[in-house]
Formats: structure tokens, C-alpha cells, sequence
């Protein structure tokens, strides 16, 4: 693959889109191609999750100045992740006509336009509609990179590069956590929110650079009959409902969590300083490392085997972090934090390989459940602390996990019985 070019913001549709090559020349580790398109995808990773969570380091400080409830601050992080939801099966659409890379490049640019007129919104409605906006101008990154990762790479090393992706997507979401989230403290939320817009772009400027063409991309009409078609179909294979199940559960934990961390760390009985309490979200360098070493998890103990582990380390994590005490509270946060990713990892790996066409729909349909599941759980998880405190907020992660490990369950029962049944067809 070569470098997309870079003379235009928003590139045309990729020249080499409909040939289709004589032999299987996707990317596979240690070559340069391979290295550029992880490199380009951690990039945009980076870029799309500064953006989509860059009001969550900062809930507290919006909920001081604009004398607001954790409920109702946490809108403005659940406005994005749900404009996002909305967006994402257009955009899938308009990645199967245009290419992945176009959609990509112009999905990143939009949203980081409007992350400059965030720092002037005047009110909270004013905000929450802008973030709805820029979370739907944000779809076109996620709803493509899954797809795109599934053509040009080979099968054997989808694994790795989707975790490195999610890797990405983990930085991205520390870093815009930490940023806005530091220079509000200091600055105000307003500082912190143009920071975070900053950062975005020059993201998206090395994902331009660094992305290659794509060469096993055709180009295909908007066809919304056709698309009603492969959705309905996705939404028929049983594997696939699990798989968007699981990544609705899991980022429901995760909203909750990370919605409502900052102020337990700010209140009783802990009292950190704003500035500190923003650090948190460094734990996300745990999740980087568990979503790179998702795929050598599953290699091992296989797809099931790596959900009861992530949904272990998760139950665990939420259990632990309901003591009053700080190294129990960050302890706790960690195994929420590596449980999370190595699931959501795990989920979205084996969305790319179940679906063996409309890949681009397959994967928007998990992340608008992924992502549902973080508008609800953010939303609910922000409720319930603001009623009961930071078991309310626990409680909601435990229901989620109890209702994946039951998921989990019923996939391993469904296996069990396939096996049985070819093995009576059979006659051993």
C-alpha cells in the first residue's frame, strides 16, 4: 500500500478501489504497509476518542460552574456517544460508496471543526447539541476501521491490529480525559475543552499522512433497500446479536464507572484536589496493554474463554472498589479498566471475522449497541450515584456483567449442544 494523499482534505474515492488482486497480498507483520496502516488506525483511534470523551474528565468542574448534577453533566458526554450511535450505520453506508479512507478522513476533520466551537458554548443545551453533532460527525471513524482493517489485513493478524486499534482508542481516551481535565482545573472547563480540540487535530493530520490506499475496497451505490437487507440479515445470526450484546454491557460498565469516578475521588471520604482526581484516568494504560494482549488471550483460552476472564477481572474490579479506601478504589478501577478492554477487544475482533460480507454494517451495528450502552450506562450509572452514592453506581456495572456472564453462558450452552449433535450425526 502507498501513502493516501495528502494534497486534499478530504481524498476521492481510492483509484485502485475495483481491482481486485490475483493473490492474497493483504498486510501481515514485518511488512512496512502493515506497520503505516496500525500506525495510521492508532492514530485515528487517538484523534476520535480525545474528542468523544473530552467532557468526561471535566464533569465535575462543568457541574461547579454551571451548578449542574452529576446526571445532568454527564449528558454532555452521553449527547456524543449517542449522536455517535445515530451515525454510524450512514456512515457505514457512505464508507461502502465513497471508501473507507475518504469517510475516515472527512469523519475526523468534521468532528474536530466542531470541537472549536464547544469551548463558546454558552449554556448546557447549547453544549449537549453540539456534542450530539460531533458525535455524529465522528461516526464515519469507527463505523469504517473495523472494515478496513478487515480487508487489508491478512486473517492472521486481524487480531493483533484490531488491539493495537483499540490500543489507540484507550490513549485517545486518556489523553482527552487527562488534558481537559487537568487544564480545567486550572483554566476552566472552556481551556480544557479547546486543548482537547488541538490535540484531536494533530492526530488526525498523522492519521492523513500515515494512511494507506486501500486495495481491497469496491465501491458500492448507497443503496438503502440493500442496506435494510444486510442489516436485517446481521441482526439474524445469533453469534453476531451476542457479540453487539456484550459490547453494549461492557461499555454500560464503563459509563457508569467513568462518568461518576471523578466525583466520588473529589467527595467523601477521599477529598482529592480536581487536578488529582483527573489523573484517574492514567488507567487507561492498563487498558492499552490488555486490548494489545486481547488476541494472544483468545488464541489461548479461545473467544469465550477471554469474555470470563474480562467479565471476571470487571465484576471483580467493581466489587473491590466499593471499599472506602483509596488502594482499593484505584485497584478496583484497574481490573474495571483491563476487564473492559480485553472485552471489548475480544467482541469486536470477532465481529470482523463472523461476518464474512457487509463488514462495514456488522461492525456499525456493534458499536451503535457499544455505544448505546454508554449513553445508558453513563446516563443511569450518573443517576444512581447522584441518589446513592458510589454503590448505585457499582450496582449498575454488576447487573451489566451479570446479564454478559449469562450471555457468555448461553453461547458456550449453544456450542456444547452443536458439538453433541454432529458428534450423535456422526456416530461417535
Amino acid at each position: 500500500m502507498q501513502p493516501a494523499d495528502t494534497r486534499a482534505s478530504v481524498p476521492a474515492p481510492d483509484a485502485s478501489a475495483a481491482t481486485v488482486p490475483t493473490h492474497d497480498d493483504r498486510h501481515r507483520p514485518g511488512q512496512r504497509a502493515f506497520r503505516r496502516a496500525n500506525l495510521a488506525l492508532f492514530a485515528a483511534g487517538i484523534a476520535t476518542f480525545v474528542l468523544l470523551y473530552s467532557t468526561q474528565g471535566l464533569l465535575p468542574v462543568l457541574s461547579a460552574d454551571l451548578d449542574l448534577t452529576p446526571g445532568q453533566a454527564s449528558w454532555t458526554a452521553s449527547a456524543a456517544t449517542l449522536g455517535l450511535a445515530l451515525g454510524l450505520l450512514p456512515a457505514s453506508a457512505l464508507s461502502d460508496k465513497y471508501g473507507r479512507t475518504a469517510v475516515m478522513t472527512a469523519s475526523t476533520l468534521a468532528a474536530s471543526a466542531l470541537a472549536l466551537a464547544l469551548p463558546f458554548a454558552p449554556d448546557l443545551t447549547t453544549l449537549v447539541v453540539l456534542r450530539v453533532l460531533q458525535g455524529a460527525a465522528l461516526a464515519g471513524l469507527p463505523a469504517t476501521a473495523m472494515a478496513y482493517l478487515a480487508e487489508e489485513v491478512h486473517p492472521s493478524a486481524l487480531a493483533s491490529a484490531m488491539g493495537l486499534y483499540v490500543a489507540g482508542n484507550s490513549i485517545g481516551g486518556m489523553g482527552g480525559r487527562l488534558l481537559s481535565g487537568w487544564i480545567a482545573a486550572a483554566f476552566g472547563w472552556r481551556w480544557g475543552l479547546a486543548a482537547s480540540a488541538v490535540l484531536a487535530l494533530l492526530a488526525v493530520l498523522a492519521f492523513r499522512l500515515l494512511i494507506p490506499a486501500a486495495r481491497h475496497f469496491t465501491p458500492a451505490p448507497v443503496d438503502p433497500r440493500a442496506l435494510a437487507t444486510t442489516v436485517g440479515r446481521h441482526l439474524r445470526n445469533p453469534l453476531l446479536v451476542r457479540l453487539y450484546a456484550l459490547g453494549l454491557l461492557f461499555m454500560a460498565v464503563f459509563g457508569a464507572v467513568y462518568n461518576t469516578v471523578g466525583y466520588r475521588l473529589i467527595g467523601a471520604p477521599f477529598h482529592l484536589p480536581e487536578s488529582v482526581a483527573a489523573s484517574i484516568f492514567v488507567v487507561y494504560l492498563v487498558g492499552t496493554g490488555t486490548s494489545a494482549a486481547a488476541g494472544r488471550l483468545s488464541a489461548r483460552l479461545g473467544r469465550r474463554g477471554a469474555l470470563y476472564v474480562s467479565i471476571g477481572m470487571t465484576a471483580a474490579g467493581l466489587l473491590l472498589s466499593l471499599a472506602d479506601s483509596l488502594v482499593c478504589a484505584l485497584l478496583g478501577l484497574v481490573l474495571i479498566t483491563a476487564g473492559f478492554f480485553a472485552g471489548h477487544a475480544t467482541a469486536s475482533s470477532a465481529v470482523g471475522r463472523t461476518a464474512t460480507e457487509g463488514r462495514a454494517q456488522a461492525s456499525a451495528l456493534y458499536l451503535i449497541a457499544y455505544y448505546l450502552g454508554n449513553s445508558l450506562g453513563g446516563t443511569i450509572g450518573a443517576d444512581a450515584y447522584h441518589a446513592t452514592g458510589w454503590p448505585g453506581a457499582a450496582t449498575v456495572g454488576l447487573t451489566a456483567m451479570t446479564l454478559a456472564a449469562a450471555v457468555t453462558l448461553y453461547a458456550t450452552h449453544q456450542a456444547h449442544t452443536a458439538t453433541r449433535s454432529i458428534s450423535v450425526r456422526s456416530g461417535t
